[in-house]
């Protein structure tokens, strides 16, 4: 008896060292990698009429944590050439784009924004339920044309069945937080018991409840430690890489259990005081790839004209601080994570669908780099345009120009007094070839309901013919 008790006790002991040496590994030990497949372009077709049955939710059961294994380091894709489009929840009611109005067969990948964090539990929650599952389509509406099964999942995530039927090379990725949902990123990111909670809850939402309409997590914590709507803590640098690798381990775990390898991405900064805050060097390595936002690099906020997303940097460029002249632009910020050890096939770099405007700019230099009095009236905001009204409402009467450095257009009215910055079809080409000529690994667009086909046609004819 007290021999079994002696040997019962030593296999306790020897469980507990186990679990211990395992746990304790440190995060940026990596294995070695093996290479993907690259991906082919479907050809351009119509959706046609073939229904399918959505899934209905499920029960969700909650995974029990066992800290035992590590993350797997991402393989780097060769050529990965992704087309990705975020698409709003709100744009469905707001402004009539629907799931059926994406036009599939021109992208690899679609960013679903935004879920969120519930303040009161700290846990994924659903951004927008009725919009997101509860949104019943008529055949008029819905993808397929065909009326919603009474007991199918509703709303936009019955709808995304329906689109990757239709075109199964397409993944839609959850993109989770945002500029008015990231306040508490920071407190869920502190410890290693509230990032396994909060990762838990967002798998089992978006992966054990609706199985088969997400593939993957996008992060848009903007941004740890400052630079956001709200600031973060100091911790919150090492915290992001934490919680990133969280969200790596979990999601392997889940894939393993559904046969599938979900993706995990993020939405990250290209200023330099908000990637400074970053740990470049790490977070890579559990991600499939990172979307630069290299776009609001200037707006109404400034009181001188300048543009929303250039290229490269202006020599003529008027600005007083040497970091808004030579760093607020594409190439720099790209330079800048490659710089830090990030593969170029892991970089996507973000191209605005929408213009920012500025009124009581003077009649100089076509009012680029000019003062201006505040934000020109936009339609649904103060000093934003989207691209389609730029084509329809002021193309037609407002003269164009272009700043050959920074490779982008502007229009300005010198009878109202109005500039506007934006992007067309030659600057969007001229950014898919930049990806191209430097082997990124594709274009990222925030969104879909402010195009009207012309620009993501553009990027798709430069990047698919590569």
């Amino acid at each position: 008896m007290r021999l079994k008790s002696f040997l019962s006790r030593s296999f306790i002991l020897l469980l507990m060292t186990s679990w211990f040496l395992t746990a304790c590994k440190p995060v940026s030990q990596v294995t070695p990698v093996v290479q993907s497949p690259t991906f082919t372009f479907p050809s351009p077709s119509i959706p046609s009429t073939t229904s399918i049955l959505p899934i209905p939710p499920t029960a969700s059961p909650t995974m029990t944590y066992i800290p035992t294994i590590e993350p797997t380091p991402v393989p780097i894709e060769q050529n990965p050439q992704r087309i990705i489009g975020y698409f709003t929840s709100w744009g469905i009611a707001g402004r009539g784009y629907r799931v059926t109005h994406i036009p599939g067969n021109l992208l690899t990948h679609i960013n679903y924004a935004f879920g969120v964090i519930s303040p009161q539990e700290d846990k994924c929650v659903l951004g927008d339920p009725v919009a997101d599952v509860q949104k019943f389509y008529g055949a008029n509406e819905s993808f397929d044309h065909k009326p919603d099964l009474k007991d199918a999942l509703h709303g936009a995530f019955g709808q995304f069945l329906k689109l990757k039927k239709q075109y199964p090379h397409l993944k839609v990725m959850i993109s989770i937080g945002g500029w008015n949902g990231s306040a508490r990123f920071s407190d869920v990111a502190l410890t290693e018991e509230s990032r396994n909670k909060f990762v838990d809850s967002c798998v089992n939402l978006y992966f054990r409840k609706y199985p088969g309409v997400f593939d993957g997590v996008d992060i848009d914590w903007e941004y740890p430690v400052s630079g956001g709507a709200q600031s973060g803590r100091l911790e919150d640098k090492h915290n992001f890489t934490l919680l990133l690798a969280e969200f790596r381990r979990q999601l392997d775990l889940q894939g393993q259990a559904d046969g599938e390898q979900y993706l995990l991405t993020i939405a990250a900064p290209a200023g330099p005081a908000t990637y400074a805050n970053l740990e470049l060097d790490q977070i890579h390595k559990v991600l499939n790839w990172i979307n630069l936002m290299t776009y609001d690099f200037h707006g109404a906020w400034d009181a001188i004209t300048n543009f929303n997303s250039p290229l490269f940097k202006s020599s003529t460029d008027p600005s007083p601080d040497l970091v808004m002249r030579n760093k607020f632009n594409v190439d720099a910020a790209v330079q800048a994570y490659l710089a830090a050890g990030i593969p170029p096939e892991k970089l996507v770099i973000g191209v605005p669908f929408y213009g920012r405007g500025w009124q009581g700019v003077p009649d100089i230099n076509h009012g680029l780099y000019q003062p201006a009095t505040g934000a020109a009236p936009g339609r649904f905001e103060p000093g934003v345009f989207t691209y389609s009204e730029i084509k329809i409402n002021y193309l037609p009467t407002y003269p164009r120009y272009w700043q050959d450095e920074a490779k982008v257009p502007w229009i300005y009215d010198p009878t109202k007094g109005i500039m506007i910055t934006y992007e067309d079809p030659k600057s969007v080409a001229l950014k898919a070839d930049y990806v191209n000529t430097n082997h990124l690994s594709g274009m990222m667009f925030w969104e879909l309901s402010n195009d009207g086909g012309d620009l993501l046609t553009a990027a798709f004819d430069v990047l698919a013919n590569h």
